[in-house]
């Protein structure tokens, strides 16, 4: 099957979350369920908060929810949203 890119907006749970250990869990997680991080980039919300977007190499066979579901579950994530899901050529 095809791969497809797969962006999520990860929310942390305040201002004093760690970014950075975040993105080292986030890449671990995805990882581990058969997914491929390409990027992730910090995105100011406001008054200082910034969300993570997250961009997967994800195989179009599994659910996206298991991406999503995984990241959700991660120690310092408020929320996820999908905001982004295309076929992947190349």
């Amino acid at each position: 099957m095809g791969m497809t890119a797969l962006q999520i907006q990860v929310m942390p749970e305040s201002l004093e979350t760690d970014l950075q250990k975040l993105k080292n869990d986030v890449n671990e997680k995805i990882t581990s369920v058969g997914g491929k991080i390409n990027n992730i980039k910090e995105e100011p919300i406001a008054f200082g908060l910034k969300a993570l977007i997250v961009t997967i190499a994800w195989p179009e066979e599994k659910d996206t929810d298991l991406a999503e579901n995984t990241i959700q579950g991660i120690e310092g994530v408020s929320s996820t949203k999908i905001i982004d899901y295309r076929r992947a050529f190349g």
